[in-house]
């Protein structure tokens, strides 16, 4: 299964990076280009655990629904979500927050998933599907980094 780790470093607080790391309308503003929209269960505001959110995008030019879990949740240092419903076999992304100091988090992205139909799937994970992905998470996290450290300065004025 391929897996995917990333580390962002961002100049905020750790509960304002774990929260805006789990908050609906940054994420689809963080994936407008697929043009990402959450269509059911939780689709604004900050994911809680134990809520799901159904996401609607277009991928490699298919629209397609995905249904994600908050699975494991322990602010705010740690959330998982998995797939649910989707075009994978399956997926597991977990995101880590360490506190650097009061001011400076250190985020980290471990997803893990699997594609369907077997040798077909690992081939496309090979050729395409992983780069993909790591694409889509740091475009994601550079719009987590950035909302984050603005949310930061618009506080402290």
């Amino acid at each position: 299964m391929p897996k995917i780790e990333l580390s962002t470093t961002i100049n905020a607080a750790i509960q304002c990076c774990f929260d805006v790391s789990r908050d609906i309308d940054i994420h689809m503003a963080s994936t407008a280009h697929t043009g990402e929209k959450a269509i059911a269960g939780r689709t604004s505001g900050l994911i809680e655990l134990g809520e799901t959110v159904t996401w609607r995008a277009k991928h490699f030019g298919i629209w397609q629904n995905l249904t994600s879990k908050i699975t494991e949740f322990n602010s705010p240092y740690f959330f998982v979500d998995e797939m649910v419903e989707g075009a994978f076999k399956s997926f597991r992304h977990e995101h880590y927050f360490d506190k650097i100091d009061d001011n400076q988090t250190l985020m980290k992205d471990v997803f893990i998933f699997k594609s369907p139909l077997s040798v077909f799937g690992n081939l496309a994970d090979w050729l395409f599907l992983k780069q993909y992905m790591t694409n889509l998470l740091v475009k994601r996290n550079l719009v987590i980094k950035k909302e984050a450290e603005a949310q930061t300065i618009a506080d402290s004025q």
